[in-house]
């Protein structure tokens, strides 16, 4: 009996070779991305575990610190993964641009409103 889900003439699967140089550089790429989002991990994990929550200037550096990694590491995965790095310049541009601008619009719509509430705290007491 003949399996159906599997085409045996001009399958993809059968073609899909490559060298021995190509597979080092697939798995040296794969060893960088690998290690570049530990190495950012492991500094968001020690910024949270070192750093204390004391209300001064350094805790917001902290927090714009953190958004700004998470933002790093989100971008760069979007790059790797999603094959958006091998893509012409102007195509990364017109997808990434229109989320870079949506999240500063919202960490300005979430400054400016939790100043407007900390206003009112203060106007009611």
């Amino acid at each position: 009996m003949e399996r159906d889900d599997l085409i045996v003439n001009d399958s993809y699967a059968l073609n899909a070779t490559h060298s021995e140089e190509e597979g080092k550089k697939i798995r040296k790429k794969l060893y960088n991305v690998t290690i570049l989002l530990t190495v950012i991990t492991i500094i968001e994990v020690f910024m949270g575990v070192a750093f204390k929550r004391n209300g001064t200037f350094a805790w917001e550096t902290i927090k714009l610190g953190f958004i700004v990694l998470t933002a790093v590491k989100a971008a760069y995965i979007v790059l790797v993964f999603m094959h958006l790095g091998d893509e012409r310049k102007n195509l990364k541009y017109v997808i990434l641009l229109p989320y870079a601008l949506f999240i500063m619009y919202l960490i300005f719509i979430g400054l400016y409103e939790g100043l407007a509430v900390q206003e009112m705290n203060n106007v009611w007491r």
